[in-house]
C-alpha cells in the first residue's frame, strides 16, 4: 500500500477514525472509577467487551497479510489454527476461567504462585514479560511499523513510536476498560471492511460456483493426508493443542479480559463470542487469498495477495478505510499487551516484592510508569529488528513460539488436574524444560535439515509428552516436595446459558469440519 494509493479522502477517512477512536478511549477513561485499579477494569466487562477484546488481541495486520497469503496458495487449510481453537477457548470457559475468577487473582503467574509457590510465581512473572515485550510488542511493531513506513514514508522507529504513542494513551489514561470499550469500536469496523472485500471479490469472480470451479478442489480441504508437507492432519490435531492450551488458557495477554469479567456468567459468554468470531477468521483473512488466487492467478508474491484486493478492487475512500482497519488490528494488539505487561510487573514483581502496602493510586502510577518503559524498550527492539536484513526473522520467530508453548501447557494442565504436581516439576519444567525446548527449536529452524525431522507442530507434541512425563516422575520422587491446594471453582449457582451456547457452538463447528472434508 504505497502512498500513491491514498488520495484526499482516503486521509479525511483515516483522520476520522482516529478522531472517533480517541473520542471513544476518553469517554470510556471518564467512565472508570480514577480511585479503582486501571488493569482490570474494575471487574466490570460485559460478554462483548471480552470476545471483541480476546479476537482483537488475536488478530494483527499479519495476519490479515499472511493468512490471505495461505489462502492463495493452499486454500482454507490454514483455517484450522482458527476453527479448532474454539476447543481451547471452551477449555478456558470451564476449566480455567472458573479457576482464575474463584481465586480473585489479577494476573496468571499469581494464580500459579497460589498453587506451586511464590518461586514458580516469580519465574512465571519475568517469563510472561518476557514474552510479552517480543513478542505481542517489538514484532507486533516491526510487522505494522512496515506498513506505516509506506504509507507515511518515515523511519521505522518514528511507525514504531506513533502506534505506541495511540496504544499508550489508552492504557495509561483508561487502564484495560478503555481498551476494552476501543475494541469493540475497532472490531465492527474490521468486520465490515473484511466482509466488503470478500463480497466484492465474489461479485468479480461471478459467485461461490464460479469460485470453486478456478481453483484447485483440494482449496476446500481442512484435513489433508499425511503426506502434505505443509498441512499433515495428524501434526495439527496432535500439535496444535499444546499451542491452543498455552496461548488461549494460560496467555496474559488474552486471558487478561476474562479475569476483568464482571462475573463467571460474562466471562463464559465473552469467551463463547469469541469462538463464534474465530469463525470469520475464515471467510473473511483466508477466503480473499483465494478470491486473489481465481481473479490474479499469476500473482508473483502471495504476501501481496490482500493488499492486491485492497488496490484493484476498491475505490478511493476505501483504501483509506482499510488503512484504518490495519491500524485498528494494531491498537488493539498493542494496548492490550501494554496493559498485561505493566499489571504483571506491578503486581507480580513491584507489589509483592518491593512495596506490599502500596496504596491503589500509588499501584497505578507504577502501572504508567511500567507502561512508558515497555513502550521505550519495545521500539528500541522493534529498530533493532528491522536492522537485521536477509532474514524473515518474523515468521522465523513465530516458529519458535511453538518451542516455547509446552512448558507453560504442561505447568497450567498439571497445576490444575493433577494435584500431586510438586513446585519442583514445576519449576524444573519452565526453566531447564524451556531451555530444552528452545534448544531443540534452534537445531530445527537452524540445523543441518534431515528427513528424520518429524513435522514441526508433532514435535512440539513430543516436547510435551517428554516435559509431561518428566513431572509425573519428578512429582512422584518428590515424595515431601511443596504441594498446595488448588483454588476452587467459583460457588454458587451456575446459569445454564453459557453452556447451551457453547453446546450449539460445538455442532456448528463440527458441521463445519464435516462440510469441508
Amino acid at each position: 500500500m504505497n502512498t500513491h494509493y491514498m488520495q484526499g479522502l482516503d486521509w479525511l477517512i483515516l483522520a476520522t477514525y482516529f478522531i472517533i477512536l480517541l473520542a471513544i478511549g476518553i469517554w470510556a477513561s471518564r467512565r472508570r472509577d480514577k480511585k479503582g485499579s486501571l488493569f482490570l477494569a474494575e471487574h466490570s466487562l460485559r460478554w462483548h467487551h471480552i470476545g471483541f477484546s480476546m479476537w482483537g488481541t488475536n488478530v494483527g495486520p499479519s495476519m490479515l497479510i499472511a493468512s490471505a497469503s495461505a489462502g492463495f496458495t493452499t486454500g482454507i487449510v490454514s483455517g484450522n489454527y482458527a476453527w479448532y481453537a474454539f476447543v481451547f477457548i471452551a477449555l478456558l470457559a470451564f476449566v480455567f476461567a472458573p479457576r482464575y475468577l474463584g481465586a480473585g487473582v489479577s494476573t496468571l503467574p499469581e494464580f500459579m504462585g497460589l498453587r506451586y509457590g511464590q518461586s514458580t510465581r516469580n519465574i512465571l512473572a519475568w517469563y510472561t514479560i518476557v514474552t510479552i515485550v517480543i513478542s505481542w510488542l517489538a514484532l507486533t511493531l516491526f510487522a505494522g511499523g512496515i506498513l506505516i513506513r509506506q504509507v507515511f514514508d518515515i523511519p521505522m522507529w518514528l511507525s514504531a513510536a506513533i502506534l505506541l504513542l495511540i496504544s499508550a494513551f489508552f492504557t495509561m489514561l483508561g487502564g484495560l476498560k478503555a481498551v476494552a470499550y476501543t475494541n469493540v469500536y475497532q472490531m465492527v469496523l474490521l468486520i465490515i471492511v473484511s466482509a466488503t472485500l470478500t463480497i466484492v471479490g465474489l461479485s468479480h469472480v461471478g459467485g461461490v460456483s464460479a469460485l470453486v470451479a478456478k481453483v484447485p478442489s483440494d482449496y476446500w480441504v481442512l484435513f489433508k493426508p499425511n503426506s502434505d508437507e505443509a498441512f499433515p492432519w495428524l501434526p495439527i490435531v496432535l500439535g496444535y493443542p499444546v499451542m491452543g492450551v498455552w496461548f488461549w488458557c494460560t496467555d496474559q495477554s488474552m486471558v487478561q479480559p476474562v479475569l476483568a469479567a464482571r462475573n463467571i456468567k460474562e466471562g463464559q459468554l465473552g469467551t463463547n463470542f469469541t469462538g463464534w468470531l474465530k469463525i470469520l477468521d475464515v471467510p473473511l483473512y483466508i477466503l480473499p487469498g483465494v478470491i486473489c488466487c481465481a481473479l490474479f492467478p499469476t500473482l508473483a508474491n502471495p504476501d501481496e495477495a490482500y493488499l492486491t484486493m485492497v488496490e484493484n478492487l476498491f475505490p478511493v475512500g476505501m483504501v483509506g478505510l482499510v488503512f484504518a482497519v490495519l491500524t485498528a488490528c494494531l491498537v488493539s494488539t498493542i494496548g492490550s499487551a501494554l496493559n498485561a505487561l505493566s499489571t504483571v510487573f506491578t503486581m507480580d514483581i513491584y507489589v509483592k516484592k518491593f512495596e506490599p502496602d502500596a496504596s491503589q493510586q500509588r499501584i497505578n502510577h507504577v502501572g504508567r510508569i511500567v507502561t512508558i518503559v515497555g513502550a521505550v524498550v519495545a521500539i528500541v527492539l522493534t529498530v533493532a529488528i528491522d536492522s537485521i536484513k536477509g532474514l524473515n526473522l518474523f515468521n522465523v520467530f513465530q516458529s519458535v513460539l511453538g518451542f516455547i508453548a509446552p512448558p507453560m501447557t504442561a505447568v497450567f494442565l498439571f497445576g490444575v488436574f493433577w494435584k500431586r504436581t510438586t513446585t519442583r516439576a514445576a519449576n524444573l519444567a519452565l526453566t531447564v524444560g524451556t531451555a530444552f525446548c528452545i534448544g531443540i527449536g534452534v537445531l530445527y529452524l537452524w540445523g543441518p535439515k534431515s528427513d528424520l525431522w518429524p513435522h514441526f507442530m508433532m514435535l512440539s507434541f513430543l516436547l510435551f509428552v517428554v516435559l509431561a512425563l518428566m513431572m509425573m516422575v519428578v512429582s512422584l520422587v518428590d515424595k515431601k516436595g511443596e504441594c498446595h491446594d488448588i483454588p476452587l471453582p467459583v460457588s454458587g449457582k451456575r446459569s445454564m446459558l453459557p453452556v447451551a451456547l457453547w453446546a450449539i457452538l460445538a455442532v456448528v463447528m463440527v458441521g463445519l469440519y464435516v462440510f469441508f472434508n
